[in-house]
């Protein structure tokens, strides 16, 4: 009888392995990268209104690369490059800039680059990008923030850091501005009276543009709630899930919607995949369409990690919806 039981779980597991969704092993992310930016951005949000953008990816013509920038916060009064910095335990800055983070828990010690100095080059390449695309920001108009969310943030000599980072004591205790945002965004449009009002409402329509179709990293949202930045590499599974899936390819794919069904007792997801046109100069999104494929939960998506660049596999039956940025 015992040899009966154990078998029949045996054969269980095998079939659950290939045909369901193994919930008993939920995707396990050590990081906080990228919860963290999300975070960040959610908060600013619901602060100070407006709109942000998340994992920009802005060409740097003089490094001939990408220069990747956690947050662009846009609101009518301007607009900020925010970059959180996720350090944690006892932070000290020396006199070169350099920020020292001492984690006694785990008897660890880190050392950062200035973060002012990579937050200012961040500054001038967007501007340097958004004059490329038409948009000239008056002056003052584009700002920086330090963010350090992270609980277990603390300071030593706090004066000692510049005005631009906000430590988490700071971050916990932000509350909305009923009249303006000065708190946050420093600098003011030299206008005033209804001509401000209009160039600042046309300045904000013209970077949600260009901020939307710009390059960013690609992203996943899970169903525990998290949201991941990086690099799609390729889905891996059956073959007859592969051929369904070989149109989806950030050439001609900018969306896809993942549900969970179920074929024949068996689980499966259908993906609605929104193939848009990947040019920036394209208004909106004509010539756009939704198309569905139906492939068994089983199939993961190589995804590679922004921060740790570390790459996981990670089924779809985890996953609600991926972007992919041109």
């Amino acid at each position: 009888m015992w040899m009966e039981i154990i078998f029949g779980l045996v054969i269980y597991r095998l079939v659950r392995r290939f045909f369901y969704d193994d919930n008993d092993k939920p995707v396990d992310f050590s990081f906080k990268g990228s919860n963290a930016l999300f975070a960040v951005a959610d908060r600013l949000q619901t602060l100070y209104g407006g709109k942000t953008y998340v994992g920009l990816r802005i060409p740097d013509p003089d490094t001939a690369s990408r220069q990747s920038i956690d947050i662009v916060h846009v609101t009518k009064g301007g607009a900020v490059v925010v970059s959180v910095v996720n350090a944690s335990g006892t932070v000290s800055i020396e006199g070169d800039g350099t920020w020292v983070c001492k984690d006694g828990s785990k008897h660890k010690t880190e050392r950062l680059q200035d973060p002012m100095v990579e937050v200012k080059r961040q500054v001038a390449v967007l501007e340097s990008y958004l004059e490329q695309r038409g948009v000239t920001l008056p002056d003052g108009y584009l700002s920086c923030k330090i963010v350090c969310p992270n609980p277990n943030f603390r300071t030593i000599h706090p004066d000692y850091f510049p005005p631009e980072v906000v430590t988490y004591e700071q971050w916990a205790l932000l509350k909305p501005e009923k009249k303006s945002i000065s708190g946050w965004i420093k600098g003011a449009l030299p206008l005033r009276g209804s001509d401000k009002n209009d160039m600042q409402e046309s300045i904000q329509q013209k970077l949600g543009f260009i901020l939307n179709t710009a390059p960013m990293w690609d992203r996943l949202e899970l169903n525990n709630n998290k949201r991941l930045l990086g690099e799609f590499v390729e889905f891996k599974g059956k073959n007859d899930d592969i051929t369904s899936l070989r149109n989806i390819k950030r050439s001609k794919v900018s969306r896809v919607m993942i549900q969970k069904t179920s074929m024949f007792g068996l689980a499966h997801s259908k993906l609605q995949v929104l193939y848009a046109p990947r040019d920036y100069r394209s208004e909106g999104f004509s010539g756009s369409e939704w198309n569905e494929e139906t492939v068994r939960s089983s199939t993961e998506v190589v995804f590679q990690l922004q921060e740790t660049a570390k790459v996981e596999k990670i089924k779809l039956s985890s996953i609600i919806s991926m972007s992919l940025s041109p």
